[in-house]
């Protein structure tokens, strides 16, 4: 074909419908691009009622492992400093009972107990929270050089701290296996996000901006002052290697 003043206008034309084609798609994927890595971000720094709870029980799973190195110290009657005993005690109280267990009995617990779903689980959760809160009593109090001195409140001390992890342990893996997906299904989107705000707002009333954190860092303390903070001394050695 050859290159008349018509042909030659088609041709720019179709040239430059292709173009502004070309830049339309590609301002469209980027606007679409923005759209779904901007959220994201966002919503990274949101934490849902569900994982807070979670990673909440991840604190309290870590002070366990410090309840079971100084109760088999107690047991084997080797020293310890006192003080970690009642900073663990302290953080299952502060933490652990005060808030956490706080949240589960006035945003979920009552809930499930209106819709008739799971209340027997429910109900033995509540009764738990109760013992709980009954032997952290006593580990605060006697969790001192004079007062573990004495063979029989050593001895009971020791008692106390098998008989909570021993409960707590079933009793949270319940919870993130059962009760927590359960909730998720229980109420709706905009409740369960407003409960998330809600849980936030809490923990920095009660703790500061960066509460988990700051809890996070006392376990890890607690930890390292036993010698138990290196993931590796929990790694079995096996066959001599």
């Amino acid at each position: 074909m050859s290159d008349t003043p018509d042909n030659s206008r088609r041709s720019f034309l179709r040239t430059a419908g292709i173009l502004v084609g070309s830049a339309s798609f590609a301002g469209t994927a980027l606007a679409h691009s923005h759209t779904l890595v901007s959220p994201a971000g966002e919503d990274n720094d949101k934490v849902s009622p569900a994982e807070d709870l979670m990673r909440e029980h991840g604190i309290l799973k870590r002070v366990l492992l410090v309840y079971n190195e100084i109760d088999d110290r107690l047991t084997r009657k080797k020293d310890f400093p006192p003080e970690t005993l009642l900073g663990s005690a302290s953080i299952i109280h502060d933490f652990i009972e005060d808030y956490h267990e706080k949240l589960e009995e006035d945003f979920l617990f009552p809930r499930f107990e209106k819709a008739k779903k799971l209340t027997e689980l429910v109900a033995v959760l509540r009764t738990q929270h109760q013992r709980g809160r009954t032997l952290t009593d006593f580990i605060r109090v006697n969790a001192t050089q004079k007062a573990l001195a004495d063979p029989g409140v050593r001895a009971k001390t020791s008692g106390y701290i098998r008989q909570f992890v021993r409960m707590y342990n079933p009793h949270e893996a319940r919870e993130d296996t059962v009760l927590f997906p359960a909730f998720r299904r229980l109420v709706s989107q905009n409740e369960y996000d407003a409960l998330g705000e809600q849980f936030e707002d809490k923990e920095h009333d009660l703790f500061g901006e960066d509460g988990f954190e700051k809890y996070v860092d006392k376990v890890a303390d607690l930890e390292k002052t036993l010698g138990i903070y290196d993931l590796g001394f929990f790694t079995p050695h096996l066959g001599g290697k």
